[in-house]
């Protein structure tokens, strides 16, 4: 079966991942610009981080028979320094013509506070400025459901932002349907600890339907797993459910959202 990964952090995983995920089935993946592990001193930092996913990894990726894409931003963890943040969209417009850049993610909110959805409004300045799809980060654990609410709300705010171009990430059983209603697209992400398991991913599944969803690993440099999306599949499975609704979940759904870039080349109806 065939597989997308819609959202992992490959600068952080081994070219043995590469190799695992190639033979579970996976085409392609596509990596959101994140935060890593530590504060960048400035924006040089960020232009090298930028390079790496728009000049480099593809070709890594491309040694095990997978595409590669990414998303550019500066992460939500990063905002409270304003300065340094502003400086860092100043040069997100250069990026965003390379040939793997899907549009602007995950940005989003951590904490929930001033500085992040000050941050969070200009990203989307950048993002409507650029016609650019957008990949959302929500809050982890107790910031979440505010978080969540906070985001939809911005993002409601703003008419010219087509919400089908729009992924709310992370959501778990309470914020997924806050996303759904709100038109936007969600992504399940199977996470050890601090986000879903495979069998709680398709127990959401099961219960508010797979349309408009995509299932995810965010694997990086924390305890992840880079086949949690397989993973589901055989959780699927496991339960019964039939291929065509299997490859809906692992492949359709997250083709089809990554499709309205027509830079994304790794999907057939």
């Amino acid at each position: 079966m065939r597989i997308i990964e819609p959202h992992i952090h490959m600068v952080s995983r081994t070219t043995d991942d590469y190799d695992r995920l190639f033979q579970a089935g996976v085409v392609a993946v596509t990596e959101p610009a994140f935060w890593a592990g530590f504060d960048r001193g400035g924006s040089a930092a960020f232009a090298a981080y930028f390079d790496q996913l728009t000049k480099y990894e593809a070709k890594r990726a491309s040694q095990y028979g997978i595409g590669y894409y990414t998303w550019i931003c500066l992460n939500p963890k990063e905002a409270e320094d304003i300065a340094l943040a502003r400086e860092v969209l100043g040069i997100i417009p250069e990026y965003l013509g390379a040939g793997n850049v899907l549009g602007i993610g995950e940005i989003g909110l951590n904490r929930n506070t001033p500085n992040e959805i000050a941050i969070l409004e200009e990203h989307l300045d950048v993002a409507q400025a650029h016609g650019q799809m957008i990949l959302v980060h929500t809050p982890h654990l107790e910031d979440k459901l505010k978080g969540t609410k906070i985001i939809c709300g911005i993002l409601k705010n703003r008419p010219k932002i087509d919400p089908d171009r729009v992924i709310i990430d992370h959501c778990e059983e309470h914020t997924i349907r806050i996303a759904k209603d709100a038109g936007f697209w969600a992504g399940l992400t199977v996470y050890p600890v601090t986000k879903l398991t495979p069998q709680r991913a398709v127990d959401i599944l099961e219960t508010f339907g797979a349309d408009r969803i995509w299932v995810n690993s965010a694997a990086d440099w924390g305890p992840s797993d880079p086949l949690a999306v397989p993973k589901v599949a055989a959780e699927m499975k496991r339960r019964g459910h039939d291929e065509a609704s299997i490859a809906k979940v692992v492949y359709h759904n997250p083709g089809k959202f990554l499709s309205q870039s027509k830079k994304f080349k790794h999907y057939e109806e």
